[in-house]
């Protein structure tokens, strides 16, 4: 370069410093290059892993009667299951097979074998057949669980109350607590949440949870953590993650884990948030859909992780999908669509 001309000199690390830079923005979006194979064809994937079931089939318990206030059956045999359990499963990539409560206990043990976990819904039924099958149930996931076959359980509300008084053996372990049709927050009264669904949760969503309704509770019944503490056979088998306040600020415990099992039991519906709508406080905000959609993940993670491997013509046959759901929103207050067994 001319020794004359030492302006040029100057210039030349702007110029290089321009060639890196991108051209400026001509108002046309930036193309994103993709990875390629090569040009050796598509890009491959590997197997799936063997140790994970991607298949997951999960049990729920019909509950007796028909789930509509302006009677759609009046068979005294009749049970339903609301589709929002089914939809809440199936939300997670697991399908379902119905457990009629009051089905041959050959039956229902036929499809115990079918199955990755089992789901208790709500109700109000706490007695006869109903209950017994209930305990029938709760024995089987303890005994598969003591077996080293991992084999979870999700109990919603009444599934909550009833798992509680098998556990503490006492049918009057129940307190009365005012939290029909009710909106509300979930209190930690531990943040040691690690290994429990919570888990999940980023730290925002943790903090929306705490002060924001974004769960649904529609129970007259429930346990206060004093309660729930004292019993020794509660205290030693659950963990405490939530309580929560009803309409006149009495505190019940809404989250429960227990300690040596995948059980998990919540007082409030989680389900409600996505595919319930007969009820006005039913929250059905993003961060309540979150909060729902982590439950349902949670829950079907851990079934992937049963070693049960049931032949596919079984599962086909007793699929809930060899039944049609029915309309029920313009007679039931709680469910828009139910399946219907009797």
């Amino acid at each position: 370069m001319d020794s004359r001309c030492p302006h040029l000199l100057l210039l030349l690390p702007l110029l290089l410093l321009a060639a890196l830079l991108p051209p400026p923005s001509s108002g046309v979006p930036e193309v994103i290059w993709l990875p390629t194979s090569g040009g050796a064809g598509p890009l491959s994937c590997a197997p799936p892993d063997p140790a994970v079931y991607d298949r997951p089939v999960i049990g729920i318990v019909s509950h007796p009667g028909d789930g509509a206030g302006g009677r759609i059956s009046n068979t005294t045999a009749t049970s339903y299951i609301g589709a929002s359990y089914v939809k809440f499963v199936e939300a997670a990539g697991a399908r379902v097979i119905p457990l009629v409560y009051n089905e041959p206990e050959d039956r229902l043990l036929e499809k115990l074998s079918l199955l990755n976990g089992v789901l208790f819904t709500g109700g109000s039924e706490k007695e006869g057949v109903y209950f017994d099958t209930i305990k029938r149930v709760f024995q089987y996931v303890l005994d598969k669980n003591d077996a080293g076959e991992p084999f979870p359980l999700f109990a919603q509300c009444l599934g909550f109350e009833l798992v509680s008084m098998i556990v503490s053996k006492d049918n009057n372990i129940l307190e009365a607590f005012d939290a029909l049709d009710q909106a509300s927050t979930l209190q930690f009264p531990s943040y040691a949440l690690e290994g429990s669904v919570f888990q999940r949760f980023d730290t925002d969503l943790i903090k929306k949870v705490s002060t924001n309704c974004l769960v649904m509770q529609n129970h007259r019944y429930g346990i206060s953590p004093r309660r729930y503490r004292e019993n020794d056979a509660l205290s030693s088998f659950f963990k405490i993650l939530t309580t929560s306040p009803d309409e006149n600020g009495k505190v019940y415990v809404s989250t429960v884990q227990a300690n040596n099992y995948p059980i998990t039991c919540t007082q409030w519906h989680p389900e409600k948030a996505i595919f319930e709508w007969r009820k006005p406080m039913i929250p059905h905000s993003e961060d309540a859909v979150q909060v729902t959609q982590h439950f349902a993940n949670h829950f079907i993670s851990q079934a992937r992780k049963s070693p049960n491997r049931p032949p596919a013509d079984k599962v086909l046959d007793n699929l809930i999908y060899n039944y049609s759901p029915t309309f029920t929103g313009k007679k039931s207050k709680s469910f828009e669509e139910v399946y219907i067994f009797s």
